[in-house]
């Protein structure tokens, strides 16, 4: 195993500081400042450093009513840029509907009400109520349709028809109005796995309102292979304009969101088998607000000779990852990836200025990392977290980790898998956890590592391809996380002991209900976690889950109301996203997961690959300590 630091050098944290500094909630504080005009939340301390602050979303309350037999669940976002005793007061057109000042959790039931009731929220900010929120978010049958038109349809040059149908989507404010759009992907019907040969439709990606409105609509043309593995897309403010930006790869072809082509429009690269293995590939930053291409490189890395990636019919050399990471611990990068089978390249890049700057990369072939155990470690996605407690991030890309300034952290050497979670899991010992999954069936089926130095906790057998594996706290009856597996029989405490039946699904996990133990989604469904039987919460009807056996939502995570996650799936027709969230009220405040960086950047790579679900930075469960406030500001 490759450490960081040799035996004899100190690490520059010892393991009781370990906590992640950027929460900037420690024990030694000693006042607390709240500049809510400069959107900026500081932290005096006597015996530690304050967190440097990150730049996050200037959001609006994201105030949101779901309608049930019984009245309304209004809920609103409690922002890092709020002060820690911010109280609430909710008004339904006008008039005032709680009795007293909401100090306790950003949520409010008003029994009786219609559906259609318009409800806003004022804050009351050391004594003094501001003035009113946006208007909420009306789910009058429990959720709500936002319209999206497929893309026409089209034949394959071997003659084959397909049409579209919504897959992942991600969100962003594109305008910078304090509201999130969605950035959806629409795949064809023929998109294909990298190991699967044949023509494919172009992938589409489109900008959606809340209200339905297309922004715009990007084409990536002939020249980009639709299929899981090959666009990543990143929504993410990367010049701190207070608009994001919208990023991917791109070839010859591609139509922009206003109409203009990148590169040659005629270049066709397809093979007879369907697959580009030549011609040139790109990297742009389009606009979020007009989908314009502002700039346009290179792609790196270059493929080069196809089978240096591991075979010569093109299915290893176009294995793509992507995310968003605070590498300064500040501001946001952009990074881009080729390769986890065998050679694995990750170059990070700056936005600024309307520029691609390369910050670094990180090469398993170049001279600094050959033999060391990095080539052949990738997942089928990656996690951004600050797993070393330095501030600022790292590329946790599946059985290994490189550190914010591109260098290797750490390889455990035991190679790929499907499914990756990082988070406070066992919140009794310092820092972060990692829990991975294994394909190799020479190497143990699961594992539990230290995030920061990837020494492994505990494990499991060998002997199978473990191709499903999750890990968050959806028992109360155990203390920090829970993890199952595929190939495991058991569900596992945080410390690797068996406590009996395994949940009905390994998929996605979701906050839906009142308390902070997490819920199991999957496919089209929500349930809690029994030791005798799980228990349906939710069962979303007209719609349909993406990507195969993956069975995957498009969005799941907390993008309206309080820190529960909402789940967008797209409609059975495809002409809606339909937004569910939580009707079941909540005695739990949390500041807006949104503002969370390690939650906010799972977001943003939630679409990679395999898609996983977000995790925050830290430890959101049954018998939690008070959650930490993020030391943030708004641009």
């Amino acid at each position: 195993m490759q450490h960081p630091h040799p035996p004899t050098e100190p690490h520059p944290h010892p393991p009781t500081h370990r906590r992640r500094r950027r929460t900037a909630v420690l024990a030694a504080a000693t006042a607390v400042t709240a500049l809510v005009g400069a959107g900026l939340t500081t932290l005096s301390t006597d015996t530690a450093e304050a967190a440097t602050a990150r730049q996050v979303e200037k959001l609006d309350r994201g105030v949101v009513s779901v309608h049930t037999d019984s009245g309304n669940l209004v809920s609103w976002r409690w922002l890092g840029t709020d002060p820690n005793d911010v109280s609430f007061n909710v008004y339904r057109a006008g008039t005032k509907v709680n009795p007293t000042p909401i100090t306790g959790s950003t949520n409010f039931f008003h029994s009786g009400a219609p559906a259609q009731a318009d409800y806003t929220v004022r804050a009351i900010v050391g004594g003094v109520e501001q003035a009113d929120s946006v208007h909420a978010v009306q789910l009058r049958t429990g959720y709500k349709d936002v319209p999206i038109t497929p893309p026409a349809g089209g034949t394959t040059p071997d003659g084959v028809a397909y049409t579209y149908e919504a897959n992942d989507a991600s969100v962003g404010d594109l305008d910078g109005d304090g509201a999130l759009e969605f950035v959806l992907k629409w795949y064809p019907t023929n998109a294909k796995d990298n190991s699967q040969s044949g023509y494919t439709g172009n992938t589409i990606i489109d900008a959606v309102k809340l209200d339905g409105t297309r922004m715009w609509r990007i084409d990536l043309g002939r020249n980009i292979r639709s299929g899981a593995h090959y666009t990543q897309f990143q929504v993410y403010d990367y010049d701190g304009d207070g608009k994001a930006e919208v990023a991917m790869k791109t070839a010859d072809g591609t139509k922009d969101g206003t109409g203009a082509v990148i590169g040659s429009s005629s270049a066709d690269y397809r093979n007879s088998s369907g697959y580009v293995l030549s011609g040139p590939e790109f990297l742009t930053m389009f606009n979020g607000q007009t989908g314009k291409a502002m700039g346009t490189v290179d792609y790196v890395p270059a493929r080069g000779t196809v089978s240096s990636w591991g075979d010569s019919y093109g299915n290893r050399v176009d294995r793509f990852l992507a995310g968003t990471a605070y590498l300064d611990g500040s501001r946001p990068s952009l990074i881009m990836a080729r390769g986890y089978y065998t050679r694995t390249v990750i170059a990070a890049w700056d936005w600024r200025g309307g520029a691609f700057t390369r910050r670094w990369t990180f090469d398993t072939n170049s001279s600094t990392n050959s033999g060391k155990g990095y080539d052949g470690q990738g997942n089928h996605s990656l996690s951004i977290a600050d797993v070393d407690a330095d501030g600022k991030d790292e590329i946790v890309y599946g059985a290994m980790t490189v550190d914010d300034n591109g260098g290797g952290l750490w390889t455990t050497k035991l190679g790929h898998g499907d499914a990756g979670h990082v988070g406070d899991l066992n919140p009794s010992r310092a820092g972060l956890e990692y829990f991975k999954v294994s394909e190799d069936t020479s190497k143990p089926g699961s594992w539990l590592a230290d995030a920061r130095t990837g020494q492994i906790l505990w494990q499991t057998a060998s002997g199978a391809d473990n191709g499903r594996g999750v890990a968050a706290d959806i028992y109360a009856g155990s203390a920090g996380a829970e993890a199952w597996s595929a190939s495991d029989t058991t569900l596992r405490s945080a410390t690797g002991a068996s406590l009996g039946r395994e949940p009905s699904s390994i998929n996605f996990v979701n906050w839906w209900d009142g308390d902070t133990v997490r819920e199991l989604l999957d496919g089209t469904r929500i349930d809690k976690y029994g030791t005798s039987g799980d228990t349906r919460l939710l069962t979303a009807s007209g719609v349909h889950s993406n990507n195969g056996t993956k069975s995957t939502p498009s969005l799941s995570g907390d993008i309206l109301g309080d820190w529960r996650e909402e789940v967008v799936w797209p409609t059975s027709n495809n002409t809606a996203l339909r937004i569910y969230s939580t009707p079941i009220e909540t005695g739990t405040k949390i500041t807006t997961l949104l503002h969370d960086t390690q939650y906010r950047t799972a977001l943003a790579w939630q679409n990679t690959a395999y898609n996983q679900p977000p995790h925050p930075s830290f430890f959101l469960g049954n018998g939690m300590a008070t959650a930490p406030r993020p030391t943030v500001y708004t641009p």
